[in-house]
Parts: C-alpha cells; sequence; structure tokens
C-alpha cells in the first residue's frame, strides 16, 4: 500500500528537518517494500531528493548516509509498494515535490482526457504502467492554481488517493474524498509534521493536533496550519487497517489498532465451540486477535512458533508471489514442545489465496500437531478490493473463495446476486464454501469471524467504514 511523513519547522540556520523526517518515514516500513523516498527544501540549495530500492534492505540502511547530507526546513517522505516516489516536478504552478498513497482504476479515461487537452506526455514504468503519483501530479497542473488542482485529483480519481504536495512555501495535504486511507497532524515547539500512522509522531516529540477529515484539504507552513477545503461528510474507511494493514500502536478515527484486534479475537471466542489445548496466532498480525481469543475464552495462549525477524523483519518481502510464500515458510520456526501432540487453535488476519496458511498448517502437522483449528479474524475475502493495494492479483480467482464458488457452481462466471449469499454467514451457500476451503487447506476445523462481529470490534458508525472486499457493499 504505502505511507508517507512530512516536516515542516520554522526557518532558522539552526532548524532541520531531515532527522524527524528519516525516522518519522521509517515508521512506516510495515506498509511496504519496494521503494523508500525522501525530499527536503531549502531556500539556499531548493529541494533536495534520495529515492532507493528497499527490497533487499531496510528504509534505515538505504537512507543513513542521505540522512547525514540532506538539509531542508520542509520535507516529505514516502514508503511506497509500487511506483517511486517522491517526483519533482516543474510545471505553471513552480516547482514542488509529491508524494501519494493511492489506487487509480480509471488510469485510461484520466490519461485520454489529458491527452485530449494537452500534449503531455508520460513515463512508463517497468510493465508500461503510468507512474501513478506522475499521473497525479498531471492532473493537478490541469488547473490554475494548486488547491483547485488537489481537489479536482481527489474529486477525478476512481479508487482512492491520499497526497501531500510540497512548495517552497509549505506542504498541501489532501486525505482521499471518502477517507479510505488516513492522514493526521501532529506539532510540537518550532515544527508541525503530517503523517498517515499516528503513532509515528509521538516518539519524536510531537502530539495531537488533528486528523484530517475526508476530502479535507489543509496546507502546513512555518507560521500554521490552515484548512483551505472542508472535510466532507461520508466516510469509508478501509476496515482492513485495524484487521491487518494498521501496526498494533496505530490508531484510526480514535480506534486503537491493538484494542480493536482484542476485541475481534474475543468475537471469534463467544462463537466458538472447540476445546483446543493452546490459541496461537500467526505471526505477527494474527498475534493480537489470539490474545483477545485467549482472554475471553481462558484458553491459554502460546507462541508455537516465532518469527526469525534479524534479517527477515518486515511482513511484506518480495512481490513475487511465489517467492514470498517460500519465505513466509521459511521465517517461521517451530518451537516443537509447545506442538507435538497438541491441539492447536490458530488465527491470521485473513486467508487471501490460501497457499501461506495451507503451508503453515502442514508445518504444523509434521511438527507432531495433533489438530489445527482455523479461525481468520476477519470474514470471507470474495471481492477484489477495489480501493487500496491491497493486492497486485489481477484476477479475483486468485481468492480462494472465489476458486471454491467457482468448484461449487460449476462455474467463474458467476452472478452478484448468487456471491451475495456466499457472503451471508447463514446460508448453505456460505458454509458449503468454508467448508471446501477447509478441505483444500487440510485444516481441522474452519470458522471466519462474522462481518457483524467484526464491525462492532471496530466500534464507530458502521456506515463509516467500507466493507466491499467481504460483501461487494460501497
Amino acid at each position: 500500500m504505502g505511507g508517507f511523513f512530512g516536516v515542516v519547522e520554522k526557518k532558522s540556520k539552526e532548524n532541520d528537518c531531515t532527522f524527524d523526517l528519516f525516522f518519522g518515514t521509517d515508521y512506516h516500513s510495515h506498509l511496504g517494500t519496494r521503494r523508500g523516498g525522501m525530499v527536503v527544501y531549502d531556500e539556499e540549495n531548493g529541494f533536495d531528493r534520495a529515492i532507493h530500492n528497499i527490497e533487499n534492505a531496510p528504509f534505515r540502511t538505504k537512507f543513513d548516509k542521505d540522512m547525514h547530507d540532506m538539509k531542508g526546513f520542509m520535507g516529505i517522505g514516502c514508503i511506497s509498494d509500487f511506483e517511486p516516489q517522491p517526483l519533482i516536478v516543474r510545471s505553471h504552478h513552480g516547482t514542488y515535490a509529491i508524494t501519494t498513497v493511492s489506487k487509480i482504476n480509471n488510469v485510461d479515461d484520466i490519461v485520454k482526457k489529458i491527452f485530449e487537452n494537452s500534449s503531455l506526455h508520460f513515463l512508463e514504468m517497468s510493465g508500461g504502467e503510468i507512474n501513478a503519483t506522475e499521473l497525479v501530479a498531471a492532473i493537478i497542473n490541469q488547473k490554475e492554481n494548486l488547491i483547485d488542482g488537489i481537489r479536482y485529483a481527489l474529486e477525478l480519481v476512481d479508487g482512492s488517493l491520499t497526497l501531500m504536495l510540497m512548495t517552497p512555501k509549505g506542504i498541501y495535504v489532501g486525505r482521499d474524498k471518502y477517507g479510505r486511507t488516513p492522514a493526521f497532524l501532529g506539532e510540537k515547539d518550532e515544527a508541525y509534521c503530517i503523517t498517515f500512522e499516528d503513532f509515528a509522531y509521538r516518539n519524536l516529540g510531537y502530539h495531537d493536533l488533528k486528523c484530517i477529515g475526508p476530502g479535507e484539504i489543509d496546507v502546513v507552513t512555518p507560521e500554521g496550519i490552515k484548512t483551505l477545503v472542508a472535510p466532507g461528510d461520508e466516510m469509508k474507511i478501509c476496515t482492513f487497517l485495524w484487521v491487518y494493514y494498521g501496526y498494533p500502536s496505530s490508531s484510526y478515527e480514535g480506534i486503537s489498532v491493538e484494542e480493536m484486534r482484542y476485541r475481534c479475537g474475543a468475537c471469534l471466542a463467544k462463537r466458538d465451540t472447540v476445546k483446543p489445548d493452546i490459541v496461537a496466532g500467526v505471526p505477527d498480525s494474527g498475534t493480537a486477535h489470539a490474545v483477545g481469543y485467549s482472554n475471553e475464552s481462558g484458553i491459554p495462549f502460546s507462541r508455537p512458533f516465532i518469527k526469525y525477524t534479524p534479517t527477515w523483519p518486515r511482513s511484506f518481502m518480495p512481490t513475487i508471489q511465489s517467492k514470498r510464500d517460500q519465505i513466509a515458510k521459511m521465517k517461521l520456526l517451530p518451537v516443537h514442545d509447545l506442538i507435538d501432540g497438541k491441539s492447536l487453535l490458530l488465527i491470521d488476519d485473513s486467508i487471501v489465496r490460501g497457499t501461506q496458511l495451507r503451508e503453515t498448517t502442514e508445518f504444523l502437522y509434521e511438527s507432531g500437531a495433533k489438530e489445527v483449528h482455523i479461525r481468520p479474524a476477519c470474514p470471507p475475502l470474495v471481492y477484489g478490493c477495489k480501493y487500496l493495494n491491497f493486492s497486485r492479483s489481477r484476477s479475483e480467482m486468485d481468492l480462494i473463495t472465489r476458486r471454491m464458488i467457482a468448484r461449487l457452481e460449476g462455474t467463474e462466471d458467476v452472478s452478484d446476486d448468487v456471491l451475495q449469499e456466499y457472503t451471508d454467514p447463514d446460508s448453505e451457500k456460505y458454509n458449503r464454501m468454508v467448508e471446501e476451503i477447509r478441505k483444500e487447506l487440510n485444516f481441522t476445523s474452519l470458522q471466519f469471524n462474522r462481518l457483524d462481529d467484526m464491525l462492532e470490534a471496530v466500534g464507530i458508525d458502521t456506515d463509516k467504514l467500507c466493507t466491499y472486499c467481504w460483501n461487494g457493499q460501497e
């Protein structure tokens, strides 16, 4: 997916934002592994940028030298799971730097519209795709001023778009029009920060200032913060931020990720009837859910396998699925005394393709497990996400649910009315699908969290939550 961090300090010879920018951006490393980037600005040297590939080394390692060489009173940084960014753009607005967290479904329509009005060209990345951040900059440049341009971009993009744009005067921040991804402002003496994750600034001395609302556009300068476009009334923030994406110390819309996961696990326990010897979470995203299950059920929490993190600290790893699956398996080290002869109940955040969890289950059986009961913390994923880069899959048939539905229906061409039956946990079709998944992945038993329970665990107005990947509802 990706994340970002920005800093604006009051102008002085002593002030330099690079330290805060470096560590604030690094705190978003759980959100992507493809590229990292930083741009700083000062009046003497202008814009200074560094971008590195971080697939084989963490952000801090790649950018350590840059942190010592770069200097400025303003800066923006990002972790990107796909395109190189931030970009530096020169246009009729002047020179600016821009970074985005986005998923743009209507790229072709936007490019066609831009070509009709100008002779602009785009540089294709490998695979023939256009850099999404470059496209957003091109949209902004269609308008006479930056405020109108940013507002136009937020409205035009079908999917999601949250951005930061830095000029010599300050940093603009625009949150997705439906708030699908978050943006926060923090402050301390002499400085302000902008961030995707609210925990990213606290160890740097900042405290909470505000959560930017859906469609809101603010500008942050050394003199202060000004709201340029007021937030909209409609919100559809991604529920998966709490279930999986968010770091345990994150919070969104005032709701703690860690506490939500405890409540989520408790909901699973309340509806369960099995009595395993221990409850465990797939490291790391299933751990908090498992703690919540254990606290509610009274069944002991244990760690029958450990993720080896000294050289594989991040969870995303390579973009090629076969290599991701292999490394995911290599990361997990068994604690045989906690597995051999035991009945285990294992909680993961979700089941997407099913490959990794099947291999994890086989690994537990090979290590002596008597039973492996699987409890995903969210409902079955029946629809591919249209709003976030949750997966680079090209087909919904990559989802194990859709493969099992195709098997049961005898065709991949299934109507939405039929798919809706498979999203209803009280329907016969749902139960048959779950049983097919259980048999396919060789689990002792399988029980998904219910959508109503999961939404209750979040604890905010359900109309403000996006649930598309589970029930197809926009």
